[in-house]
């Protein structure tokens, strides 16, 4: 009689396969000792600040005090 399908061994192969991808796709992206992370250019703060402003999220006061914020660094 023939078998059909996968045998126990393939399906341990094929079981341990996809535990080995999900590990490597778990460690893409992520940061690493004496690695540095993307930060904002400090232009880029300032835009998304004035965005922020114009679109009513921040008062003028919150708007100038987190502007000096920036330009202080």
């Amino acid at each position: 009689m023939k078998r059909i399908g996968f045998g126990l061994a393939s399906l341990a192969i094929l079981a341990m396969a996809a535990s080995m991808l999900c590990g490597c796709a778990w460690s893409i992206g992520g940061t690493k000792k004496g690695e540095t992370s993307l930060q904002p250019t400090q232009g880029q703060e300032l835009i998304d600040l004035r965005r922020a402003r114009d679109q009513g999220a921040l008062t003028d006061a919150e708007y100038e005090d987190q502007r000096l914020r920036i330009l202080s660094r």
